[in-house]
């Protein structure tokens, strides 16, 4: 992207900011790799492929398998690790084609309802009745029926679950005489990213995903719709991506990021944000509850300095996601025992344990089991995000996430097959209002053509 589309609409006080180097997050951000044992296909009848995505929790239980997993069960492990847009394309190919390449994958409860009708997963059920370690019952509720089908049948299991929440620098806003609210309005997070923006050289006040693709920009902005009282979709499937109240959170959104937030922002998703934490260049970031362990973690120049609060809201009580990046077994895999094996053991609490004493209890995969919250070990180590974790889980509600009656579940998107492309399509155009290239109403109206198209299929298909 041409430097002159990246730059503020405004000069920066406070030193001319530069694109963060990857550093401590350098080895979690991987562009795609197949990893320690290579790429699917080999290993023989003891070996199990995987496919997921590169996040930092996947990146410790890849370093973690050989010696632990493998080297109890003797099932060898194939990771092929590539970045969420890119992964979520190759499983949906892998799954809709039944190619039984990979036996396992990182599925979220988006996808697990979708694949779940089209009989492309294999159900779990018999497999948590049979195995009398794993606790199915410590799972939290939320989790457990959001990775269900429409049939009553478990078809995932989760390897961490999240919300959303608020992250901050407590120091900075502390240094600026600010009071964050424990429940923020987004009016009151625009207002103290104004008065932080720059207030360090380098420092924006906020980062806000602005990458393409419906789970990256179109996660945080489809929260902020909903608490802004719009939606995609009314109950009879009239969309409303140019109704006035999308069009009054989108404009928020776009201009909250160009005026306050990070450079780079129109190719920023969950790990620019990450690492821009980290390296200091940004005072707040609206994501994932998931991201604290990275912030917290040992090696965290920000450890200790961060604060966490409810997500942002304007006319609804919450506005935090649901989300579990979850394990899924291909129905087309001839290894289903031995693909279960491994996925009782990745999201088992006996994992936990692992990963906090091996590198950390930030670094747990947690927002999936209720015993996390009650371990003490985790919590003298993750105490600064944990309980906040817990209540934006526990608080979000996939079937009524805003302020009117919604046609399908989902409070980050909406959970049908045509969701992916038609999201990612209007993010490419939100994108392109970042980047200055387009005014938000001119994205949102392509963006009406392309629901309207969406919505008129379930119409049609109503009225017969």
């Amino acid at each position: 992207m041409p430097a002159a589309e990246l730059r503020r609409t405004r000069p920066r006080t406070g030193g001319r900011r530069t694109v963060p180097v990857l550093a401590l997050t350098a080895a979690l951000t991987m562009s795609g790799c197949a990893g320690w044992g290579g790429g699917p296909g080999g290993g023989g009848p003891d070996t199990i492929n995987v496919l997921m995505v590169n996040n930092p929790q996947m990146i410790d239980l890849q370093k973690l398998t050989a010696a632990n997993f493998t080297a109890e069960t003797g099932i060898n492990v194939n990771f092929t690790v590539l970045p969420e847009n890119d992964v979520r394309d190759k499983i949906s190919q892998e799954f809709s084609s039944q190619a039984g390449q990979y036996d396992i994958a990182t599925v979220s409860n988006f996808e697990i309802p979708i694949y779940a009708r089209s009989k492309w997963i294999a159900p779990l059920d018999d497999y948590v009745a049979a195995d009398q370690e794993f606790d199915q019952a410590d799972i939290l509720g939320p989790l457990t029926a959001s990775l269900s089908g429409d049939d009553g049948k478990l078809y995932g299991e989760p390897f961490y679950g999240e919300s959303s929440f608020l992250m901050y620098r407590k120091d900075v806003l502390d240094g600026a005489g600010i009071q964050m609210p424990a429940k923020p309005t987004w009016q009151e997070v625009a207002d103290i990213a104004a008065k932080v923006d720059g207030i360090q050289p380098g420092m924006a006040g906020i980062c806000l995903r602005g990458q393409p693709g419906w789970g990256q920009v179109f996660a945080p902005l489809t929260t902020v719709v909903n608490t802004f009282g719009g939606t995609w979709f009314t109950e009879d499937w009239q969309a409303q991506v140019d109704a006035p109240e999308f069009r009054k959170a989108t404009q928020f959104y776009v201009d909250l990021v160009r005026d306050h937030g990070e450079v780079g922002a129109p190719q920023a998703g969950f790990t620019e944000c990450l690492n821009n934490l980290i390296q200091g260049n940004a005072a707040m970031w609206y994501d994932a509850t998931s991201a604290a362990g990275s912030l917290e973690s040992a090696d965290s120049p920000v450890k200790g300095k961060m604060g966490y609060v409810a997500a942002p809201v304007v006319e609804t009580a919450s506005s935090g996601w649901l989300y579990a990046w979850s394990w899924g077994i291909q129905q087309a895999s001839a290894k289903k025992d031995d693909a279960w094996k491994f996925i009782s053991w990745a999201s088992s609490q006996r994992y936990e344990e692992l990963v906090g004493q091996e590198l950390g209890w930030s670094r747990v995969p947690a927002g999936k089991r209720a015993s996390t919250y009650t371990n003490p070990d985790y919590l003298a180590e993750a105490s600064a995000f944990a309980e906040p974790t817990l209540a934006a889980i526990q608080a979000a509600d996939p079937n009524n996430p805003g302020v009117q009656p919604r046609p399908a579940p989902g409070i980050q998107f909406v959970d049908v097959p045509e969701f992916p492309d038609l999201g990612t399509q209007v993010s490419q155009d939100v994108s392109s209002a970042i980047a200055g290239r387009m005014t938000v109403d001119e994205a949102l109206e392509r963006g009406q053509q392309l629901a309207d198209d969406v919505a008129q299929r379930y119409r049609d298909r109503e009225a017969k």
